[in-house]
């Protein structure tokens, strides 16, 4: 299968079993832009819930936040985002498609061969106005990014918790960069969700932190699931790194469109906190009291995409099997992160399979996201079921009738085992915490 069709049939499963769908759809769609269908809203909440207990809840050291979208201007001017955050913009005089200067070769059009116009700046930040009057002193940003909140409220957050250096603050939320050219589905998209920590250390210590914090994330990635041998460790060169950074790492995933960047861990030194104490006129320098000096916190930076990890979550489970009579597609996905854990069938809809099938769904349903399936051949129950990444199905027949035991099909190896309707969540814990991707 080639990797341009492997794109094009995960697209349309997305679709069909309700993962993503086309925003504005039924006007034609908006570039760039996506909804996440009662599936996806499922997988993205469980993937953020994945991060936020790693970096949050199972931790004494990060606090977690959630800054507003809209901020102050000035924040943007201290950050450097007013005036450095562009991208290089070039239009075809003749097709009038837009490139980005430097993604493209030459200097004539990629697609129709016309004339370029010269490369100009084009900020990437989107610009709206606060109040009834549209004017120079009411304009702010759609935040490209959710770092600077955590940055300008680094001591408000630190004196509430009571938090010592070395903590961090983490956040998950929306950010919104007007690309010039989006695109590979949800990859880069126009709107999008962050998950971000920021973690504050003294000086001198950073580059241990550093090291700590690139290899606890490429862990992440393990722990859902996601195949080492497709991630990779990239180092940034001096020509790539950013000015404020000292050292930077990303972490790369293989996608069928080539390797591209799904984290980024950086040593963003003092640059921040400096640039918003200048900008503010406020002292954000923390005081060490075992120390008994006060200094401007170093920060090791996590960046990660919501929706960019989903995809990967969704490219890196995606199978085609050959079995003798067809082809069974199925998502490998974590378990834990599956939309829904179980779908329950009664075989036939007598007996009082059905009856005793909903008894099941009702009990398991306060615990788990279930689905209910009684149409069609049990077959091709499974086979909707493994599309949507679900890695239990439950069946109840006529033995289940006598004796109280159910038939549980596991999604990745299809082995099937008679347990009783009593231990079904004990089996169910169990194959989820011990489950390893193949």
């Amino acid at each position: 299968m080639s990797e341009q069709n492997l794109m094009e049939k995960l697209v349309s499963l997305c679709k069909r079993r309700g993962f993503i769908f086309q925003s504005s759809e039924i006007y034609g769609g908006i570039n760039s832009c996506y909804d996440y269908g009662p599936l996806g809203v499922e997988l993205k909440r469980n993937i953020k819930e994945a991060w936020w207990n790693a970096m949050v809840t199972s931790r004494d050291d990060i606090e977690g936040l959630d800054a507003a979208i809209l901020m102050h201007p000035r924040v943007w001017e201290a950050s450097g985002h007013v005036e450095g955050f562009t991208d290089p913009l070039v239009d075809c005089k003749k097709c009038k498609r837009r490139f980005r200067a430097d993604h493209i070769e030459g200097d004539r059009c990629p697609v129709c061969g016309g004339e370029l116009t010269e490369v100009r700046k084009f900020n990437l930040m989107f610009k709206t106005y606060m109040g009834p009057v549209e004017e120079e002193a009411a304009i702010v940003y759609l935040r490209p990014e959710t770092a600077q909140g955590i940055y300008v409220n680094f001591l408000n957050v630190q004196m509430a918790s009571r938090q010592k250096i070395p903590f961090g603050i983490a956040q998950i939320g929306k950010a919104f960069r007007n690309e010039i050219t989006p695109g590979n589905f949800i990859f880069r998209t126009r709107e999008f969700e962050q998950m971000e920590m920021q973690f504050f250390v003294k000086p001198g210590t950073d580059a241990e932190w550093f090291e700590y914090w690139k290899d606890q994330r490429l862990a992440w990635y393990d722990q859902i699931g996601i195949r080492r041998s497709k991630l990779r460790l990239h180092q940034h060169t001096p020509d790539e790194l950013a000015h404020y950074a000292s050292a930077a790492y990303d972490i790369e995933y293989e996608f069928p469109f080539g390797w591209q960047e799904l984290e980024g861990i950086h040593n963003r030194t003092d640059f921040d906190l400096k640039r918003h104490m200048e900008y503010s006129g406020k002292d954000m320098r923390y005081f060490d009291q075992e120390e008994g000096q006060k200094y401007i916190p170093y920060i090791i930076e996590t960046s990660a995409g919501c929706d960019r990890t989903l995809l990967t979550v969704l490219v890196d489970a995606y199978e085609e099997e050959q079995l003798e009579k067809d082809t069974r597609v199925v998502l490998h996905l974590s378990p834990r992160l599956a939309p829904i854990k179980a779908g329950i069938f009664p075989l036939v809809k007598r007996d009082g399979m059905p009856e005793l099938a909903q008894k099941i769904k009702d009990r398991l349903q306060g615990k788990y996201r279930v689905f209910y399936d009684e149409s069609g051949a049990i077959g091709r129950r499974y086979r909707r079921m493994d599309e949507a990444g679900t890695p239990f199905g439950i069946t109840v027949d006529s033995q289940s009738l006598e004796d109280e035991t159910v038939t549980i099909r596991e999604r990745d190896s299809m082995q099937q085992t008679r347990v009783h309707i009593s231990k079904i969540e004990e089996f169910m814990e169990d194959k989820m915490r011990t489950w390893r991707r193949e």
